[in-house]
């Protein structure tokens, strides 16, 4: 086999489209840009988006507003009264939220939040705790982990 023998597989070369050449060629007289109108002229080329000086649609659409941090964390909340449904000197940890069907998600941090009163004695271990529920939680007699 010579380099100068080898030649592309049948069908797998078309040849190139000669426009202007008469019409006997398919292409002449409007040499495939249609008849008339913007696209037919020379520079007849817009740019992708423009709809013929009508308002694009990108400028129709409202303007994304604010910031959305990429480091944010969804926490489960959770409020001191939620508490008591516990017996007194219970732990309450991640675990034992989850069996009350307090919280849905073991992954999630949970974050206890100091609304409503604390009756019973708990030792509480979870993620994230407001400093109203930490008072809360010590006046009722228990303990923070």
């Amino acid at each position: 086999m010579l380099l100068n023998s080898i030649k592309p597989k049948k069908g797998s070369v078309k040849a190139t489209k000669r426009l202007g050449r008469g019409n006997g060629s398919g292409h002449g007289t409007f040499c495939g840009r249609g008849c008339k109108g913007q696209g037919q002229r020379k520079s007849g080329n817009v740019r992708p988006g423009f709809e013929g000086g009508q308002t694009p649609l990108i400028m129709r659409l409202p303007k994304l507003r604010g910031f959305k941090s990429p480091n944010r964390t969804e926490s489960q909340i959770l409020n001191v009264r939620d508490l008591d449904i516990f017996k007194d000197g219970d732990e309450v940890n991640v675990l034992t939220l989850i069996e009350k069907e307090l919280i849905k998600h073991k992954d999630l941090p949970v974050k206890l939040l100091g609304n409503g009163k604390l009756t019973k004695k708990l030792t509480v271990k979870v993620h994230m705790i407001s400093s109203s529920a930490k008072k809360k939680i010590v006046a009722a007699g228990g303990k923070i982990l």
